[in-house]
C-alpha cells in the first residue's frame, strides 16, 4: 500500500472540507436529519446518529446547531424528505468511482452527478458496476507528529484493541478496522491517541494510477462531486504519488 498517496488523499480531502466549511455545516445537517428520521434522536440506540454527531462536532459545528437539526428532524413537518441513494461509474483513465448522496429531488441529482461525470472524461454506470471493488470498512487515522511511542507497540495496541490491520508510513498510522468494531478500537484507542480521521468508508480493493492528464481531470471530478450540496461522500480507488500530487498542483 503506497501510503505518502494515501496520505496526499487524506491530506487533501481535509484540505477541500477546511475550504468549503458552509457546505460541510449543509451535508452533516442533512446526515443528522436523516439519522434521527431513520432511527430516533437517542444517540445511544442510533449508531448512525452517533457517528453522525461524532463527524459534525469534528468539523466544529456548534452544539445548538446539532440540537437545533435533532429537534427539527423530531417536529411533525414532512415537507422536508431526504431519500439516500448511491451512484457508480467510472473517472477518467477507468478510475472506480462512488457517490454517495442525500437528496430531495433525485431528478436534480443524478443529472447534476452525471453532467459532472461526463465535463471530466468519466461517465456514470450503473448500480453494482464498481462497488464490488470496495469493502466497508472503520478507517481511523493518527498523524506521525502525535504519536511517541514506536511503531509496533502501536500496532501490537491497535490489534489488541480490535483492529484487522495497521498500516503507517511517515507522516502517520492507519487503522482499518470491521464496521461493527469500529466504535470498540476507536474507544480504547483514544484515550491515548488523537485522530485526525474517524469514519466508517468505502476502502477500494484495488488502486488506479493515472497518467498526470487523467490524474487532473480525476481531482475535477472530485471536486465537483464534493461541490454538490446533495453529495454525502465520495469514495474512489484514485491514488497518486506525493511527488505526482505535488506536480499536479503546481500545474496549470
Amino acid at each position: 500500500m503506497a501510503g505518502h498517496s494515501k496520505w496526499n488523499n487524506i491530506k487533501r480531502r481535509k484540505e477541500a472540507q477546511d475550504s468549503k466549511r458552509a457546505k460541510i455545516f449543509t451535508k452533516m445537517s442533512k446526515e443528522i436529519f436523516a439519522a434521527v428520521r431513520e432511527a430516533g434522536d437517542d444517540p445511544d440506540q442510533n449508531l448512525r446518529l452517533r457517528m453522525a454527531i461524532t463527524k459534525a462536532r469534528a468539523a466544529n459545528i456548534p452544539n445548538e446547531n446539532i440540537t437545533r437539526t435533532i429537534k427539527k428532524a423530531n417536529g411533525q413537518d414532512q415537507s422536508v424528505q431526504y431519500e439516500e441513494m448511491t451512484y457508480e461509474g467510472y473517472g477518467p483513465g477507468g478510475a472506480a468511482v462512488m457517490v454517495k448522496a442525500l437528496t430531495d429531488n433525485k431528478n436534480r441529482t443524478v443529472a447534476d452527478i452525471r453532467a459532472a461525470f461526463n465535463k471530466n472524461g468519466g461517465n456514470l454506470g450503473e448500480n453494482g458496476c464498481v462497488s464490488f471493488l470496495f469493502n466497508k470498512e472503520g478507517f481511523l487515522v493518527v498523524d506521525r507528529e502525535d504519536i511517541e511511542t514506536d511503531e509496533d507497540t502501536f500496532m501490537l495496541e491497535a490489534v489488541d484493541a480490535g483492529a484487522n490491520d495497521v498500516d503507517y508510513d511517515n507522516h502517520g498510522f492507519y487503522i482499518y478496522t470491521a464496521p461493527g468494531d469500529f466504535e470498540a478500537v476507536k474507544g480504547a484507542m483514544e484515550r491515548t491517541y488523537h485522530f485526525s480521521t474517524a469514519e466508517v468508508t468505502m476502502i477500494p480493493e484495488t488502486k488506479a494510477h493515472l497518467e498526470d492528464e487523467h490524474a487532473r481531470k480525476m481531482l475535477r471530478l472530485i471536486d465537483t462531486l464534493e461541490d454538490n450540496d446533495d453529495v454525502q461522500s465520495v469514495y474512489h480507488n484514485f491514488e497518486a504519488e506525493e511527488e505526482q500530487m505535488e506536480r499536479l498542483e503546481v500545474s496549470p
